[in-house]
């Protein structure tokens, strides 16, 4: 018995050793637009679900949202401050949802919902170990375990597009909320030199 070709969406799958990503569901139809940009590859695919494409975008960025994260980004303060976004899902946007200024780790870590995934950019006063002062703005994706797949789906779709658009390069996700704490932090940031 041969197995049925249809049209799976996928990830580049560089390694054949490796095991494949795994598909999730619901399955999208093939408008033709997604095939002519090479989107869409025809691959065996016995599960019948489609797999998601590193080029999908979910969720644009709102251009008030991209306006702010512009000057929070060159912001003068030297006080920890955060922006919250989450996606608007009636106008498939991601958009601002609350901004904090002189908020430490553990409020911030109040401020965000423990069964819904946020976006948090947070300025933060790291104090190097040779005492050396540094502001480095963070890029932090809530996704608790428990919030619905498809509000998983829809940020994790969006996340790519967000990072670039506010032009970071410290990039964190945590999977509880209780994970965000200061220490957490200083140990992330340790990383980056």
């Amino acid at each position: 018995m041969g197995i049925n070709r249809m049209w799976c969406w996928m990830k580049p799958f560089p390694c054949p050793t490796l095991r494949p990503p795994q598909p999730w569901s619901p399955p999208l139809e093939d408008s033709g637009t997604e095939k002519r940009r090479g989107l869409w590859t025809e691959k065996p695919c016995s599960s019948g679900l489609l797999w998601q494409s590193d080029s999908l975008v979910v969720c644009e960025v709102d251009p008030e949202l991209k306006e702010k994260l512009r000057k929070f980004r060159f912001r003068k303060e030297t006080d920890n401050a955060a922006i919250i976004m989450k996606v608007d899902k009636d106008r498939q946007m991601v958009v601002l949802e609350e901004e904090f200024q002189n908020i430490s780790p553990e409020e911030l870590k109040m401020e965000l919902p423990e069964r819904q995934p946020r976006f948090v950019v947070y300025s933060y006063k790291y104090v190097h170990e040779d005492g050396r002062v540094s502001y480095p703005l963070c890029f932090i994706f809530s996704s608790p375990v428990g919030c619905k797949p498809e509000q998983q789906m829809m940020y994790a779709g969006s996340k790519n597009r967000l990072v670039q658009t506010a032009e970071l390069t410290k990039v964190f996700e945590i999977r509880t909320t209780d994970d965000l704490t200061e220490a957490w932090l200083q140990e992330k940031l340790s990383f980056f030199r």
